[in-house]
């Protein structure tokens, strides 16, 4: 039952942008909770369909159509084709929320917008791998980029003092010097 409810259909994956992720099973008719990430506002009360990706497992994006969204207290409440039972939401629980992006989306010089940097590698100065960018986090100062690898985490201030380039094209974020940011006694 859940394969015929989700299209296999598969989007160019670089073509999408998380605006949400999906908390807990919510009711016994097959709704969930849902966090928005996105700062637009509107964003999930017109939406029809969109792609639920499986953070973890690897799969592809699978498309699915919104039968309804409300507005809740710190969130959203959705119903959607993918599942019709708590039991089904379950195994959705944590799937991020995504859209197709318009690249033609004003901004200035040097200003990127969260969903380029999710996924980029990362480097620092000597041309060392360090990991990739996994999430943005939101503090009221700046954002923290954090970076895993299969041994270590990093928090990583995105600022102009920590990030000397960001590569688009080559997918990649080059750090400044190790003193703006590797800070060990900090922990």
């Amino acid at each position: 039952m859940l394969a015929s409810a989700v299209s296999i259909r598969q989007p160019h994956t670089d073509s999408l942008v998380t605006i949400g992720r999906i908390l807990k099973p919510f009711g016994v008719r097959g709704e969930v909770k849902v966090e928005s990430l996105s700062d637009v506002p509107g964003r999930f009360e017109g939406l029809q369909t969109a792609y639920l990706t499986l953070s973890h497992e690897a799969t592809t994006p699978r498309e699915i159509t919104v039968n309804q969204v409300r507005e809740v207290p710190a969130g959203y409440l959705m119903k959607c084709s993918a599942f019709s039972t708590p039991e089904e939401a379950a195994h959705y629980r944590g799937a991020w929320i995504q859209i197709p992006t318009n690249h033609d989306l004003p901004r200035a010089p040097d200003t990127f917008f969260q969903f380029e940097l999710i996924g980029l590698c990362v480097e620092d100065r000597d041309g060392h791998q360090m990991g990739t960018i996994q999430e943005i986090v939101e503090y009221p100062q700046h954002h923290v980029l954090v970076v895993r690898n299969h041994k270590a985490e990093f928090l990583i201030p995105a600022n102009r003092r920590t990030i000397e380039k960001i590569d688009l094209d080559k997918k990649c974020l080059r750090l400044t010097s190790k003193e703006w940011w590797d800070i060990p006694h900090a922990l």
